[in-house]
């Protein structure tokens, strides 16, 4: 069982309970739960709207991924929340 934390509410929980964030190391993009082939910075929030909020309240996963992160991805998170 490999555990990470929430950027949102840094509770640590098991790995496939949480959004994977990745910043594409090759051409800086920024990807939700990419394959295991992609390489760069990740940041994981938990399936909860709070937990979004709260980073993107004080740009806590441009900090994280150090790298600009486009407001549509907000939207396209609680998409995927809803998704699941």
């Amino acid at each position: 069982m490999t555990e990470r934390r929430c950027a949102g509410c840094w509770q640590v929980k098991d790995r496939n309970d949480l959004i994977k964030i990745t910043a594409n190391h090759a051409d800086g993009s920024i990807n939700i739960n990419p394959d295991s082939l992609t390489f760069g910075r990740s940041v994981y929030l938990c399936y909860n709207e709070s937990c979004i909020e709260a980073a993107f309240k004080k740009n806590k996963l441009c900090k994280i991924l150090k790298a600009p992160v486009p407001k549509e991805l907000k939207g396209q998170l609680l998409n995927e929340l809803r998704n699941n």
